[in-house]
């Protein structure tokens, strides 16, 4: 039995909030030894003072935000770097941490969709880690218990389905800021919020299982399951279907990732199936929806249409909390960048942060 000691890159968010009730909950078998916020330093501050008195700190807004997330990542006490960073700011201090020989827990969707080869190709290279730590990725880590994925004929991500899993096509267009962000089962973030309502939040994981999982996009799906009970599946070639359930709490899939291999006792709510009325499974949406449809051609074209995508998504998120567009606009907006885009195949990381930059101003432009 030993003790993890972990840096979490971005503690103040809900993710960074429910790694340090992990750490609290399993404290003989993680300790946080670094934490980072992006501008909140005062509850940055007040969180390490409460439990981790002697973590070391980062504020990470200012020019040289992302050299003090490298410092963080790398320093030589960590052994996992907790990646819980919204959008590309974890990129370059999780290259760093595996560069160290960290093992890395993945929390930021956007390090693997955006450069999921470089990244495990280097994990791969220095004989590291990468856990998931996306419930529902954590869930397909769990069924899998490391087989080969030649054994595996579907990966199947569960998804609540948002907001507006009913609602008719010819209402979305009306759909305001504050229904999308009432997500109907998790407490998460603005942006994570209206990517979920969009469904882009699955066709981002749909992206990072197949580098997560070694498969190609045509074995990765995606069923509804507004209960967030089930947290995915995989099928395997034999037609048994393995799933992972729990409550919908991400200290379950961090504390897993922290622990992996083994299991550690908790204080966390479990199960009681006697009080699950039911559990209901729908396909989704796909016309009505084309985030999932545009994730799946990005996935399977590779190269910098992945990045292209969700720098597209992340400015067209923001247009439309800040009200200036429609819900369906921000389906329209990422569609039409992506599909002026000359994809570099097989792109190396300054030409993946290069396309990252020009999708956004182009998406800009074109607001």
């Amino acid at each position: 039995m030993r003790k993890r000691r972990v840096v979490v890159l971005g503690a103040t968010g809900s993710i960074g909030e429910s790694a340090r009730k992990v750490a609290h909950d399993i404290p003989d078998r993680m300790e946080i030894v670094g934490m980072s916020a992006h501008s909140n330093g005062d509850k940055l501050r007040a969180a390490a003072a409460k439990d981790f008195p002697n973590a070391k700190l980062a504020v990470s807004s200012g020019s040289d935000g992302v050299d003090r997330l490298v410092e963080l990542a790398t320093m030589p006490e960590a052994d996992l770097v907790l990646i819980a960073i919204v959008g590309t700011g974890g990129l370059r201090p999780a290259l760093a941490a595996i560069e160290a020989g960290k093992d890395i827990a993945v929390a930021s969707k956007e390090i693997l969709v955006m450069a999921g080869e470089i990244v495990m190709e280097a994990a791969h290279r220095k004989g590291v880690k990468v856990l998931p730590v996306d419930s529902e990725h954590n869930a397909i880590f769990q069924c899998l218990e490391n087989r080969n994925s030649a054994e595996v004929r579907r990966l199947i991500l569960t998804a609540s389905g948002g907001p507006f899993r009913k609602l008719p096509a010819d209402k979305l267009p009306d759909v305001t800021l504050e229904q999308a962000l009432k997500h109907p089962t998790w407490n998460m973030g603005a942006k994570i919020t209206i990517d979920s309502a969009t469904l882009f939040n699955k066709g981002l994981e749909m992206i990072e299982a197949r580098w997560l999982f070694d498969v190609e996009m045509a074995r990765v799906d995606v069923i509804v399951h507004p209960q967030s009970i089930v947290h995915s599946m995989v099928e395997f070639v034999d037609g048994s279907v393995l799933a992972q359930l729990s409550h919908s709490d991400m200290c379950f899939p961090i504390q897993y990732a922290v622990t992996w291999p083994e299991r550690v006792a908790n204080s966390l709510r479990p199960l009681d199936f006697a009080h699950l009325s039911k559990l209901d499974f729908e396909a989704p949406r796909y016309d009505d929806f084309p985030a999932l449809n545009l994730a799946r051609r990005a996935g399977e074209t590779g190269g910098t249409l992945p990045a292209v995508m969700n720098a597209a998504n992340e400015v067209a998120v923001a247009a439309f909390l800040d009200r200036k567009i429609s819900f369906p606009g921000i389906w329209k907006l990422v569609a039409q960048v992506m599909d002026e885009h000359q994809t570099i195949a097989h792109a190396g990381l300054d030409a993946i942060l290069a396309a990252d930059s020009h999708a956004r101003a182009r998406a800009a432009e074109l607001l």
